[in-house]
This record gives structure tokens, sequence and C-alpha cells, in this order.
């Protein structure tokens, strides 16, 4: 069973997710930590936990989802996955920093790029690597068949869906990965999204304004 605990993190209020399996190996998806008492609280909780971080990935690269890619890259040794279609959001990041005025210590190059279709596997689980670009272009969302999750980054959200206005963004491509990647999920998988409270499939399938 894969456990999961999230944290909201930063000015911009982005949910940061740990993984937990059976062994105690915890997997660090999007740490959003900003403020120093944020990252007391995670590597806290971690240690408290007896956790043993095995992996850090990424959604996609805007700031908020990686104000605390260095602190859990430096602590645990993990070098951070993600897509290689966000490695040019990654490296202007520190730009969007200065120009939120939020600065932040730069994220490590990634350790390996994830692959659309990938499977992860964790402990008796296992995470699927799903692409859905839009929101930024190489924005992915790791689906869990068996519990019946997925965490969605800023792909879709309670009622609403990701931006697509900052660079990399395209409104139709967003709405593609809506349908043909989340959509096509069983009605009653979560989703955990980069903010906001949680949602399920079926919900905004049946509700939700932008994907009428």
């Amino acid at each position: 069973m894969i456990e999961l605990h999230h944290f909201t993190f930063s000015p911009l209020q982005e949910n940061t997710y740990l993984l937990i399996n059976e062994k105690k190996e915890c997997i660090i998806i999007d740490p959003g930590c900003y403020f120093q008492d944020e990252r007391k609280e995670i590597l806290q909780y971690i240690q408290t936990q007896g956790l043993i971080v095995t992996r850090l990935l990424n959604t996609h690269c805007h700031l908020d989802h990686i104000f605390g890619n260095k602190l859990v890259s430096d602590t645990y040794k993990v070098r951070p996955e993600i897509h290689p279609n966000e490695q040019t959001i990654l490296d202007r990041s520190q730009q969007a920093g200065a120009m939120y005025n939020l600065p932040f210590d730069p994220s490590p190059m990634p350790g390996r790029y994830l692959e659309e279709g990938e499977i992860i596997t964790f402990g008796d689980n296992s995470l699927k690597v799903l692409l859905t670009p839009g929101h930024s272009p190489g924005s992915v969302s790791f689906y869990c068949e068996a519990q019946k999750f997925v965490i969605a980054g800023d792909v879709l959200f309670y009622q609403s869906i990701g931006r697509t206005d900052l660079p990399g963004g395209d409104h139709q491509t967003l709405l593609n990965s809506i349908h043909t990647q989340l959509f096509v999920l069983p009605d009653d998988v979560k989703v955990y999204s980069g903010h906001g409270p949680a949602t399920f499939i079926g919900a905004e399938k049946k509700n939700n304004p932008f994907l009428q």
C-alpha cells in the first residue's frame, strides 16, 4: 500500500506530496517548501517517520513546484526526475524567481528524464507516467492504477484547469491532455492537484465548468 501525505507550502500555496510504501521508502513529488519553517517541517516529518527518500519527481518545473529541489537533493542525495520537455522551463526558473520577487536556491539539473508511459516501481506498487502537457510543455501526471489515484500537478484542479498564459503553455494542448490522458481513467480515480483540494475524475467530467 502507498500512503500519501501532503503539505501546502509557499506564498503560492502549492501541494507537495510524499508517497510512502510498506518499506518506509519515500518518493517526494514537487517539493514547494520555500520558507525556513516549511523546510524544517518537511525534513522533520521525514526524520520522525523514519523515511528513506529514494526519488525526487517533478510534475513540471514552474518555480513553486521546485523551490525545495535543492534542499531535497542535497539532503537525501537524489536528483530531480523530469520530462525532457521541461528542461527549458527549469533553465528559466531563476529568472522567474526574480520576476515574481521569490528568489530561491537553483534546482540541480535532472538526474534522469522521465519517459511517457514508463512504470515507476515502488515497493509492491507502481506509478505510470502520463504525459499531460499544456500548462507547461512537459507536464506529467503520476497514475497509481492499483490504488486509484493520480497526482496531476497543475493540469486539472477541483472545478478548474491549469493556466496556460505562462511561457510554453497552450490552452488547446491542455484540454487535449485532460481529455485523452485523465478523462479516460475510471471515474472513481482520486485527483491530487498541485494547488487546492483533491477531487475525482468523474466529478470533474460532470461539473468542471472549463470542460463542458
